[in-house]
């Protein structure tokens, strides 16, 4: 998925967009996370780094701790980077009960509500394909990112509530 010499056990930071950006938007933010990347530097050492924006909704960035170890500053940098961005396109990369899923080849996203009733309407199964921003390594982005949503912490969710219900 990502084809950079970073380590498997790179750092990883997912930041979804709440829409899907055009091909304009995602062409310039593509070239503010290239410059960002190069230019990114935790307690005054370069940051051996890299970033992509995936599906026109992602930017993903990455440092290799082996190197130079990330520190708050630096983390700070790439959140106001990430902030910045979401600010000059009129996205929010910080909604973190937005579900992204696969429908076909094309990835949508929704809020938390909506995405319930996608499952009880059987619009998502346990075979659609959905994210998890919350990985923490490369290893992880590459095998653990995309996962059937059977398989995914969303399931965990939708269970407990469905058990909770029941109590009630």
């Amino acid at each position: 998925m990502i084809k950079n010499l970073l380590p498997p056990d790179s750092r990883v930071w997912v930041y979804q967009s709440v829409k899907k950006l055009s091909e304009h938007e995602s062409n310039a933010i593509a070239a503010k996370i290239r410059q960002f990347v190069s230019q990114w530097t935790s307690h005054k050492e370069g940051v051996a780094g890299d970033g992509i924006l995936l599906y026109d909704r992602f930017v993903i960035l990455m440092a290799d701790e082996n190197q130079t170890s990330i520190g708050g500053c630096s983390i700070d940098s790439s959140i106001h980077f990430i902030k910045s961005i979401g600010k000059e396109f009129d996205t929010n990369f910080f909604d973190r009960w937005n579900i992204a899923y696969k429908k076909g080849t094309e990835v949508l996203s929704c809020n938390m509500p909506e995405f319930g009733k996608l499952v009880e309407q059987q619009v998502i199964n346990d075979t659609t394909i959905v994210f998890n921003n919350l990985v923490q390594s490369k290893k992880d982005f590459e095998v653990k990112w995309q996962v059937p949503y059977k398989d995914s912490w969303l399931k965990n969710i939708e269970t407990a509530h469905s058990s909770f219900s029941s109590m009630l």
